[in-house]
């Protein structure tokens, strides 16, 4: 026996040693830019990203929110918070006044610096806890190995890349895997933190889009396989609720989700899931053939309103007025 630990611990103790060794090497191997040069922000992007992050520190979120940036986009200037998305800069800001205020006095362009490569440490670890909960914990622990060192991921979260996918990746994958706890246990609270990071996701990332497409995606393909369920019902029902609210307060996004056709997947999905949900609840209250005559007739008034309103949007206006005068 390993130390005097029996199985399970042993067990427990080389899961924990492969998880930490695959967050270290997931940090160092993203340090290679500032071993062999210094502690820089590369590129222009990062550095406007820092330059932002810089005067929200010193200055505040209510002046960063409404600062008109003169060296941005010259000579024309750049309203900041109406055209960036401002997750990046306040993780960077939080995690500099956390630090400051217990008394470590590390430079805001160090955090900037630093920000991708201990984010990616996060992603390991997020990523171990979805394969764990899709799969099982070995899947888990291979998963969180590749991902410390894939490439691509390295290529967006070297020290110094300071850029939007930072910080984005984790966000992605924690929505995900709060998504998958909400399902399995259809509880609000789970549904409520899956809205939180979705919102988190949105303040630092345009790739939200992928998630409120991807999530939609998977309760519609539940839907057409005949495994919709309550838990499903409460789980996207509070997503799209909570998570489309908060994401509307991004000033850069502001009523795009109830606007754009990218979007229009997730509200049609939802509309399904209340149509779904009250067919559900009717089931239990009529029986036999009243249900049935009843759902023919909401089938049928449903298509009577589409044609209408189909009709009317594609009548030209004098038409419409003729129309009117005979109503």
């Amino acid at each position: 026996l390993l130390f005097g630990m029996s199985s399970e611990k042993q067990e427990s103790f080389l899961k924990m040693s492969i998880l930490t060794t695959a967050a270290i090497l997931s940090f160092a191997t993203r340090l290679f830019s500032v071993l062999r040069f210094e502690s820089v922000i590369h590129e222009f992007d990062p550095y406007f990203n820092y330059r932002t992050t810089q005067y929200l520190a010193e200055e505040g979120f209510y002046k960063f929110h409404n600062w008109f940036d003169d060296r941005a986009w010259y000579p024309l200037g750049r309203i900041i918070g109406g055209t960036i998305y401002p997750g990046l800069m306040i993780t960077s800001t939080v995690i500099y006044n956390i630090l400051h205020f217990i008394n470590i006095t590390l430079e805001i362009r160090n955090i900037c610096v630093f920000l991708a490569p201990l984010f990616s440490s996060f992603t390991t670890l997020i990523t171990f806890l979805l394969t764990k909960e899709l799969k099982d914990t070995r899947s888990g622990l291979i998963a969180a190995a590749m991902i410390s060192i894939v490439p691509g991921y390295i290529s967006r979260s070297v020290a110094g890349s300071y850029d939007n996918e930072a910080i984005a990746i984790f966000c992605m994958l924690l929505t995900y895997y709060a998504w998958i706890k909400s399902v399995k246990t259809g509880s609000i609270l789970w549904s409520a933190f899956t809205a939180l990071a979705y919102f988190y996701m949105v303040s630092s990332w345009g790739g939200y889009v992928f998630l409120i497409n991807l999530i939609p995606m998977h309760v519609f393909v539940l839907m057409v396989t005949g495994r919709f369920s309550h838990r499903i019902y409460v789980a996207y029902s509070t997503l799209y609720c909570i998570g489309t609210i908060l994401s509307m307060q991004i000033s850069f996004v502001g009523f795009q989700p109830v606007q754009t056709s990218e979007h229009m997947m997730a509200l049609g999905v939802f509309g399904l899931c209340q149509i779904l949900g009250g067919i559900n609840y009717l089931k239990t209250k009529i029986i036999g053939d009243d249900f049935q005559t009843l759902f023919q007739f909401i089938i049928y008034l449903i298509g009577g309103v589409v044609i209408a309103v189909g009709t009317l949007l594609t009548i030209s206006g004098k038409h419409i007025y003729i129309l009117i005068i005979f109503l």
